[in-house]
């Protein structure tokens, strides 16, 4: 039983962690492929990270993203259809620019309403201010 018991509290230190296999670079047929993949991909946005683009992530959702996208690409499908069915899988995250849609309104118009009610309340402000200093006109005084 003893016996039994050391065993199964050592087998997981006896089995130890893989290395993971490192990645064979993507090959590409022609330098307009390459630069075409790498326009994409700069465009797309890894799913797993806060911030960064398909083409700078290095998660393993990325690396499997990127070879997804090659792969449409080579299928012939085009840029549209390639974010579509991103999109489709992924939802809108996945664009750094998702499209103007009565979804998507608030995000492209946002900082525009706020910028313009931000002037609207400094020069409510000001002129505000600039009446309470304005001087009333008094004809009896002299200067």
């Amino acid at each position: 039983m003893f016996a039994m018991a050391l065993c199964l509290a050592l087998a997981p230190s006896l089995v130890g962690a893989q290395p993971a296999r490192p990645e064979a670079p993507l090959q590409f047929t022609s330098t307009a492929e390459e630069s075409r993949f790498h326009a994409l991909t700069s465009e797309l946005r890894c799913v797993m990270c806060q911030n960064q683009s398909l083409a700078d992530s290095n998660a393993q959702i990325a690396r499997d993203l990127r070879r997804e996208v090659l792969e449409l690409m080579r299928q012939g499908k085009s840029d549209r259809e390639i974010k579509d069915f991103l999109v489709a899988r992924y939802g809108e995250f996945v664009l750094y620019r998702p499209q103007v849609e009565s979804r998507t309104w608030l995000l492209w118009l946002g900082p525009a309403l706020v910028l313009l009610a931000g002037g609207l309340v400094v020069a409510g402000i000001v002129r505000r201010r600039t009446a309470d200093n304005a001087a009333p006109a008094d004809d009896d005084q002299e200067w």
